[in-house]
């Protein structure tokens, strides 16, 4: 058995693990991080990416990525569309912010390099099976490359494994511990190889589900569509999908391309019970999942990371514990203002199915409250590019 030993221990190398880590190497702590994944894998998986600019800030602030500067896409607005006609609610005006579109994978490629560049203990392939604070030290324990048993044994560990954490079975009792809802809809996702068919994102209402037309780059392009969760991604043909993202947000003109990827996105909402017990937390995936239909995930695991971070070196750098303490109330004030914005986008944007015409009548009328009022706009625009960290 192999046993590694570091100040803390990160459990998951997507966006929070490895933020995580490039804070803490700033502030002079080192760490180890496992992921299960390859690096192929973590850096070609295409997500989606809308970044708040106080994390576009801090990835340019600490060396983290210099891509931003060149490659990121400054949105002032999005679009409400419904009843026929779209309805652009102008961020820049409402709260003087904007948001950027850099997707999901291009920030993990940015953040790999830094961190391997920077000599960090980056270990993929690596599956770790559970974590524990015995009291007198805390531990990983996990299989590494070879089969072999690895344990970690650290100051703190972390756990930003995603949905599946295992750490939150430390952390919480269980993986399913926690305030769960999930969503009787999910979103058809599609990559195609065209230019734009917008320059702002178009969150799109209609009788036919909701759709969303967003942007990647000046060549390929990512749009969603409503679906029911059991679907098939093979199931609808190229020319019936563009049928549907054409019938969803008419009279608004689309240009279409070849489809080469398609995907299902279910939709829950998930809050973990406990963020903390002992020397362990949990941040990002771990510690709670949004639709996506408020732009929130990415932006939520890296403020729970930037308060942790400032905890964890109050802790280890100074012998200051009441951070770490305080993590919990501190992260689930900013989680549960995200859950609910989040909640709201969707439960207004999407047909609920079975719905009567109450209802939709109902979705429109609200559609119509936040469009017409100042007030309702800037509530949108204020939540949507993000609340300060405080």
């Amino acid at each position: 058995m192999t046993v590694v030993r570091t100040r803390v221990g990160i459990v998951g190398a997507g966006p929070a693990g490895l933020l995580l880590s490039h804070l803490l190497a700033a502030a002079g702590i080192e760490s180890v991080v496992l992921d299960s994944r390859t690096r192929e894998q973590i850096e070609t998986t295409v997500r989606a990416g809308i970044l708040e600019s106080w994390l576009i800030e801090l990835l340019r602030q600490t060396g983290a990525s210099d891509r931003v500067d060149r490659d990121a896409q400054p949105h002032q607005g999005i679009e409400l569309r419904f009843d026929g006609a779209g309805h652009r609610i102008d961020f820049r005006r409402l709260v003087g912010r904007d948001v950027w579109l850099y997707p999901q994978h291009e920030v993990l490629r940015d953040l790999i390099a830094a961190r391997v560049a920077a000599g960090q203990d980056l270990r993929f392939g690596v599956v770790a099976t559970g974590a524990q604070d015995d009291g007198e030290r805390v531990t990983v324990h996990a299989t590494g490359l070879d089969g072999e048993p690895l344990t970690v044994e650290a100051e703190f560990v972390v756990g930003a494994d995603g949905s599946r954490s295992v750490v939150r079975e430390a952390v919480a009792g269980s993986q399913q511990a926690g305030y769960f809802r999930e969503y009787p809809f999910a979103w058809f996702g599609i990559l195609c190889e065209a230019p734009p068919s917008a320059e702002e994102l178009i969150y799109s209402n209609s009788p036919h589900g909701f759709a969303l037309i967003s942007q990647r780059s000046a060549a390929v392009q990512r749009m969603y569509l409503q679906c029911d969760p059991e679907l098939d991604p093979q199931a609808m043909s190229d020319e019936a999908i563009w049928a549907s993202l054409r019938e969803r947000v008419a009279p608004h003109p689309l240009i279409e391309g070849p489809i080469v990827q398609r995907d299902v996105l279910r939709f829950r909402s998930f809050v973990a019970s406990h963020l903390r017990r002992g020397r362990l937390a949990l941040v990002g995936d771990a510690a709670h999942t949004v639709p996506p239909t408020g732009a929130k995930g990415l932006n939520l695991a890296a403020a729970d990371v930037v308060i942790l971070a400032r905890a964890l070196e109050a802790l280890l750098l100074r012998g200051d514990g009441s951070e770490v303490d305080r993590y919990p109330e501190v992260a689930l004030r900013r989680i549960w203002k995200a859950q609910q914005f989040s909640w709201w986008m969707t439960s207004m944007l999407h047909t609920v199915p079975g719905a009567s015409e109450f209802d939709r009548l109902r979705q429109l009328g609200e559609l119509y409250s936040v469009v017409e009022s100042e007030a309702g706009m800037r509530f949108l625009a204020e939540a949507y590019t993000g609340w300060p960290l405080g």
